[in-house]
């Protein structure tokens, strides 16, 4: 029924009446195609059934007449004395007698018929019997039963077929008339089902609209468990994502404010203070207000690129490969070993191949470090262990709080002890988006010598163990 459908479509297109339809009238102009169709074939069959039963009755009512009649040993005297048809049995049909000479004897009077091969080979017994229409003059058409009824003679039954002829066309007509009927109430209910069908579709339709006006993004209300319940439930899993993205877009641009508000205020003030003093300023103040300005030009710096990592939904320019997890770390270790002078750093590593993004990775462990080394004391010890992918690293801090283990990984979350230290609160939340770009997991603790744990784990393989490495820089 769909080909139907497409065919009539393109029917139409190719001469050039294009139009848009609305799903709905797609929807009733299939509907009544497929039961009109359907109508058209079962009112096909039960025509053709009905002509069917009607002949074999008449035919099988010929020849038992027929048989019967034949059975009359005066049947040809009867015949030429033009005795009637309803004496032999058959008040509504012409009788004839043809004998093996072709000659045709009647006691009726009518068109003239002319018989042919059939009957005669039922009169030299080569067949039982013969039927079959034949059109006499005038178009008068008759059903034509033959039967043996003697050595070379047989009988024959003409059967005019006007009455079963008018009985076939009021009977197409009365079919021709309730199919007709049957395709109009199949569009109306095509319309119907279609109008019916589709106000789940328009209500949400209406939904969705209301929802692009007005920026509500509230679930719509579901019922059911069918199709459209699904299609509902759907949309309301994207109003979802839709409002949490939302949300985090702006607490990303209300604690990025906020963060920025500080090291801004604090550039203007030294400028400020740098521009009213001009040269009347003592070199060494001087020096100490341009060493601040330098550092807190960095820390903005910093926190911008932060910002810019973390407001991507999706890695940017990252280049997959196979890396060492250990070389990362080196490398890391390389970078905070110049900047933490007064800190011990204890290492130990095992190659781990992992596949992914050696930049990425390496900044992770960068923070992991610089937060322990932020955190250590002076001529204190930051343990880094790496060990089946998992990366540990310790410090000798105060640790952290179990309120705030949970938060550790949230962006611009600082504990109260951390709000008078240099960060912006950023750092371990790249750590934990590296790690779920690489479809690993970290992780907050408490050492066993009291400080804090910080936890990374990448999956990946392990290669050949290396021993350890010390390092007091």
């Amino acid at each position: 029924m769909n080909a139907i459908a497409r065919w009539g479509a393109r029917w139409w297109e190719r001469r050039g009446w294009h139009y848009r339809r609305s799903l709905a009238s797609r929807v009733a102009l299939l509907v009544t195609l497929s039961l009109g169709v359907s109508i058209a074939f079962i009112a096909a069959t039960a025509f053709v059934t009905m002509r069917m039963q009607i002949q074999s009755s008449l035919d099988q009512s010929l020849l038992d007449r027929a048989s019967k009649a034949a059975s009359y040993s005066t049947l040809a005297e009867m015949t030429r004395r033009e005795v009637p048809g309803w004496m032999l049995g058959a008040a509504d049909v012409r009788v004839a007698f043809v004998d093996s000479e072709g000659t045709v004897l009647t006691a009726d009077t009518g068109p003239q018929v002319k018989l042919g091969r059939p009957e005669m080979r039922v009169v030299a017994g080569l067949d039982d019997n013969s039927i079959r229409t034949i059109s006499a003059e005038g178009g008068v058409r008759y059903r034509v039963a033959t039967v043996p009824s003697g050595a070379n003679s047989a009988l024959v039954l003409l059967q005019p077929l006007a009455d079963t002829d008018r009985t076939l066309r009021k009977l197409g007509m009365v079919l021709l008339l309730f199919g007709g009927a049957g395709v109009a109430a199949a569009a109306v209910a095509g319309w119907a089902v279609a109008r019916n069908g589709l106000r789940p579709v328009r209500r949400l339709t209406r939904s969705v609209e209301q929802i692009a006006r007005t920026q509500d993004l509230r679930p719509l209300p579901v019922g059911g468990d069918d199709e459209m319940a699904r299609l509902a439930t759907a949309f309301n899993q994207m109003l979802r994502a839709v409002s949490v993205s939302r949300e985090r877009e702006r607490r990303l641009i209300a604690d990025a404010g906020h963060e920025l508000r500080t090291p801004l205020t604090s550039l203007r003030t030294n400028i400020d203070l740098l521009t009213q003093a001009g040269d009347g300023l003592p070199a060494d103040a001087r020096a100490e207000l341009l060493d601040d300005v330098r550092a807190q030009l960095q820390e903005l710096t910093q926190l911008v690129g932060d910002l810019v990592e973390l407001a991507r939904d999706e890695p940017m320019h990252l280049v997959i490969g196979e890396v060492d997890l250990a070389d990362v770390v080196e490398r890391a270790l390389t970078r905070v070993r110049r900047r933490a002078k007064t800190v011990t750093i204890d290492v130990d590593l095992e190659t781990w191949a992992v596949r992914g993004d050696a930049a990425a990775l390496e900044r992770a462990v960068t923070n992991l470090l610089d937060n322990a080394v932020k955190w250590s004391p002076e001529e204190g010890t930051v343990t880094v262990r790496l060990v089946d992918g998992v990366l540990t690293v310790d410090d000798e801090g105060p640790g952290i709080d179990e309120a705030d283990l949970p938060h550790v990984f949230d962006r611009f979350y600082r504990s109260d002890d951390s709000r008078s230290m240099p960060g912006s609160g950023l750092g371990l939340a790249i750590v934990q988006q590296a790690a779920e770009r690489h479809a690993g997991a970290v992780r907050a603790d408490r050492a066993p010598n009291g400080g804090a744990r910080l936890v990374m784990w990448i999956p990946g393989v392990k290669t050949t163990t290396s021993s350890g490495q010390v390092s007091t820089s």
